[in-house]
């Protein structure tokens, strides 16, 4: 599936059915606004996809740091509408009381077509990753988009195949790569301080489940519709997108037609970071094998060529590496060594220094200037939630697979690879991702 993004078509009509033209060119703000030390050729200009819980909390991070916020967007009125004062707010406690210049949007698409928009940051659910980053890329904007990368095999390989044909700069949102912590760990795994690696054990939660929710009366103000997008025709639930402005995540995360459940939702952190110390960026396992139970939620098992076994187990506090002569564990502000000591001594010059970042935002703004590419590239976020989908089919299917992490192929299991994607309610169904 190397080539999986080349038949990708979007029909200009369906592009541009709903696409309203630009809103009017917002206000660009006096320097003193930004500061003496920022000049304008320097500030980064943004749109925000998606401002719920997480994306307003990627909104209040971007703010300040050298970015023009100029739209946001988002399906819910009320949460479009919060996200629009909040940046006008911003920018009037920075003495422009009449700063009026951030635009809302319900499509997306329409903030897309803005030329005076250099990058968006996605924070939409699963579901609504892929569409977005392809689209986004072929409007040459660069792109932050929250992890997991995507719902689907084929989705994440696409997007692979859209950034990189439109020379984007992408940044997936597995954030812990940024944490010193479990820098640490992986940089010290694949220095060979634990000795050769016998087994990882990583703990996140199990695969999501279909959608069985009853239908509720929903309040005005939701695009339930915009909300499903590719994803197919469900009754709304408050469950899966609560009305308004909120503290929570919401509990779609738990659902099939939308995510993976906590074994993407967090998997696209902590085995992300087991990629990471198996230096399996480009790669990934090429066998997984289900627990015995078809009911269990934990034990998938996945090998690796060279031999390596990682489990997803409750047996761990985030990420276990376990080697020859060692152990580590990593989690959130937590690192343990053991036996003790073998951290002790820098690595030296001539070994594996890994890419360092100190904040995942200002690594993305930075690599926008710089034309590089981010600590979690999009073929990190593609390889890494990959592993995730792999570990749900075989939940899901309880079948033993095959993997060719070169072809990203199921092996000689033509059922199997028809698990690679899904089909996308109209229109969407114009992107083929495979």
């Amino acid at each position: 599936m190397k080539n999986a993004g080349k038949h990708i078509r979007t029909s200009r009509r369906i592009f541009l059915k709903t696409t309203v033209a630009a809103a009017a060119a917002p206000l660009i703000l006096p320097g003193h606004v930004w500061g003496a030390q920022t000049p304008p050729s320097e500030r980064i200009t943004m749109g925000f996809i998606g401002v719920g819980t997480q994306g307003r909390g990627l909104l209040n991070g971007f703010l300040g740091k050298n970015t023009q916020v100029l739209a946001v967007c988002d399906v819910d009125t009320t949460r479009r509408e919060h996200a629009k004062k909040v940046v006008e707010d911003y920018y009037s406690k920075k003495n422009q009381a009449d700063y009026k210049g951030c635009a809302a949007y319900k499509d997306f698409r329409e903030l897309l077509q803005r030329k005076d928009i250099d990058a968006v940051c996605i924070a939409t659910p699963d579901h609504w990753h892929a569409v977005p980053v392809i689209l986004a890329a072929r409007a040459k904007k660069d792109i932050y988009c929250e992890k997991p990368l995507s719902l689907t095999i084929a989705e994440a390989r696409a997007m692979v195949k859209a950034v990189r044909e439109n020379d984007r700069v992408f940044q997936t949102g597995s954030m812990q790569r940024s944490s010193a912590e479990f820098h640490k760990a992986c940089e010290l795994v694949r220095n060979g301080r634990i000795g050769k690696i016998k087994q990882v054990l990583v703990n996140v939660g199990g695969p999501s489940k279909w959608c069985d929710l009853p239908e509720e009366p929903m309040e005005p103000g939701l695009d339930w519709d915009g909300w499903l997008g590719p994803a197919p025709m469900r009754p709304y639930n408050s469950v899966l997108s609560p009305r308004g402005v909120h503290k929570h995540f919401p509990n779609w995360r738990s659902y099939r037609e939308y995510s993976g459940g906590g074994m993407t939702d967090w998997g696209a952190h902590h085995f992300d970071i087991a990629q990471w110390g198996l230096g399996m960026d480009e790669s990934g396992p090429v066998e997984i094998i289900p627990p015995d139970d078809p009911k269990a939620t934990k034990g998938v098992r996945f090998i690796y060529a060279n031999g390596v076994e990682m489990i997803h187990s409750d047996k761990a506090n985030g990420v276990r590496f376990i080697g020859e002569s060692g152990e580590i564990e990593v989690n959130r502000g937590k690192f343990k060594i053991t036996p003790e000591g073998l951290d002790a001594e820098p690595i030296p010059e001539n070994g594996v220094h890994l890419y360092k970042s100190r904040d995942h935002q200002r690594d993305f703004l930075d690599c926008i200037k710089t034309r590089k590419r981010p600590i979690c590239d999009v073929e990190i976020g593609c390889r890494s939630v990959t592993v995730c989908h792999l570990g749900n089919l075989a939940y899901w299917n309880h079948r033993r697979l095959k993997w060719d992490p070169v072809k990203e192929q199921f092996v000689g299991d033509a059922e199997a690879n028809k698990w690679l994607d899904y089909q996308r309610r109209a229109p969407w169904n114009a992107f083929r991702m495979v």
